[in-house]
């Protein structure tokens, strides 16, 4: 692992999407996995090359809903049978059909708001500034060009070792990404 706290990493410039899936895929291979990928569209297999096979948002929100459900009955069935017991019509004080609705909602509501934030802090958001911005060439990564960055936290990277092996991979630009 390289020590230098200045470097935030080595951003390769590739031709065509092929040229980046391929060289993502090298990386990969060679042991690299604190890297990204980045490209002005979509490009099919990139998340598996880059080792992103797993997500955790399906358990948060599933965590999220029945947090919400949960918490909805036991609001109702405390204020129902426990905090103010009203007798209606020979119900009994813990009537659950009647408090569908509200644990319905309550379940969607928890789910929801746990999707939007889950996502927001898995992918590291709001991110205001981010390194490879001080790079010029990468305005165009919105618009025409392929980049493909190994960031020096990665346990194999080595600046020199990294470089040579980006080198390898023909890429039309090696640029090192201060911190």
């Amino acid at each position: 692992m390289d020590t230098n706290p200045g470097l935030y990493g080595l951003l390769a410039e590739f031709d065509s999407p092929q040229t980046l899936l391929q060289a993502t895929r090298s990386a990969y291979e060679a042991g690299y996995r604190r890297m990204d990928a980045y490209a002005p569209f979509p490009i099919e297999g990139l998340p598996d090359a880059l080792g992103f096979h797993r997500t955790r948002m399906p358990l948060l929100i599933l965590i999220g809903g029945l947090v919400g459900a949960v918490s909805g009955f036991a609001l109702q069935y405390y204020c129902a049978a426990v905090s103010y017991p009203i007798n209606v019509g020979g119900r009994p004080l813990n009537s659950w059909p009647s408090w569908i609705p509200v644990t319905f909602e309550l379940t969607v509501l928890i789910a929801s708001l746990t999707a939007v934030f889950g996502l927001l802090a898995l992918c590291g958001l709001p991110m205001p500034y981010h390194p490879l911005f001080h790079v010029p060439r990468f305005s165009r990564a919105t618009r025409d060009a392929f980049f493909l960055c190994i960031e020096s936290t990665d346990p194999r990277f080595n600046l020199p070792a990294t470089k040579d092996f980006l080198a390898g991979l023909n890429p039309r630009e090696i640029t090192e990404v201060p911190q």
